[in-house]
């Protein structure tokens, strides 16, 4: 890698950056991400740029691959759940500084001015950016973002175990909320990934006794080991109906199932930026005031809360590493199943 050390006390400037860029979205089997060279640049007013320590793989990450869901503009570089550390700062940046450890979320920035904003839903915000969709992400050895959208993280939890807690955790914490989810209560999680497997873990801690639907046996297994009080696929009965439910498989097949093992007055959140469509539902599925909502990424001040509480509660995902130049490999086995937790990238 080329790199030149640069006046006036600057940090030294990276010239060329190794990432994977998405030129065109199609199967992962494809392999339609290259790994390539890419200039990396000094950040702008109020922007941060990391030097990349470990990026989380998120089922985001797959639908952009896929064309799923379509950034605005190609090429991309993925990836949105990162952890660095500050090599550069832009103009007009307080509160950080280089060598300062930082996380990257999916919230690359808010508008701040619209009512959503004012409301304190920044991600509801409709000139909201999202990181490795509107802007280049962490599949790179470089990555930028806007300084009052990047977080700190705990000291306690190691970079590869972090960069799962900045969507997967955050997205499961605010999906507990979105619940309506109080302590003590019965919940179900459908669908057993890297966000479900911390949400577990927080449920848990609030005293609830947690359900878990998964087609995968080492999924159950798993969810049995963190402390889920029963495991079974979604067509068979729970032990006791549910109070608040959460879906985490992107299938809308499983809605009217999951609803069926839902109490009246119960709700069922859905955590899942794409799903596929959800069937005809007879009234009957929502009626006894059941209540069925979405979960649209997240805020800042959901990402402050939660990691506030994954260092107090010594919260550590599940992973399974991966080098950067293999992030297809890791996206395939996400596809495919094969991961139980979380992927990680490391450069």
């Amino acid at each position: 890698m080329n790199s030149a050390g640069a006046a006036h006390g600057r940090p030294r400037v990276h010239l060329v950056m190794h990432c994977q860029t998405l030129a065109k979205a199609a199967p992962v089997e494809t392999r339609p991400l290259v790994w390539a060279e890419a200039a990396s640049r000094l950040p702008g007013p109020g922007q941060l740029r990391l030097r990349v320590r470990a990026c989380g793989v998120c089922r985001t990450d797959l639908h952009t691959v896929e064309g799923e869901i379509v950034p605005p503009a190609y090429p991309i570089v993925p990836g949105h759940q990162i952890v660095g550390t500050v090599d550069a700062l832009g103009p007009e940046v307080e509160g950080w500084m280089v060598g300062d450890r930082a996380g990257i979320p999916w919230l690359h920035s808010a508008c701040g001015a619209c009512a959503s904003c004012r409301r304190g839903e920044e991600n509801l915000c409709p000139q909201a950016q999202f990181t490795g969709f509107h802007v280049d992400g962490g599949y790179a050895e470089t990555a930028m973002a806007e300084a009052r959208f990047a977080v700190r993280l705990p000291e306690s939890i190691p970079d590869d175990h972090a960069a799962p807690l900045l969507c997967a955790g955050i997205i499961g914490y605010r999906s507990l909320r979105k619940a309506d989810v109080a302590a003590g209560e019965t919940v179900g999680l459908v669908g057993f990934g890297a966000s479900a497997h911390l949400a577990l873990q927080v449920a848990r801690a609030w005293g609830c006794t947690v359900f878990v639907f998964s087609r995968g046996s080492t999924r159950r297994k798993l969810a049995l080991d963190l402390g889920a009080a029963w495991a079974g696929t979604i067509d068979q009965p729970p032990p006791a109906a549910l109070d608040r439910a959460i879906l985490f498989a992107p299938v809308g097949d499983l809605v009217p199932a999951t609803l069926g093992w839902l109490r009246p007055g119960g709700t069922l959140a859905i955590n899942a930026v794409h799903l596929s469509a959800i069937p005809s539902l007879p009234y009957s599925a929502i009626y006894g005031e059941r209540t069925l909502r979405s979960v649209a990424n997240a805020t800042r001040a959901d990402a402050r809360e939660f990691l506030a509480l994954a260092a107090e509660l010594r919260l550590l995902p599940t992973i399974v590493r991966y080098r950067m130049q293999d992030a297809q490999r890791a996206l395939l086995d996400l596809k495919q199943g094969r991961i139980d937790g979380a992927a990680v990238l490391i450069p």
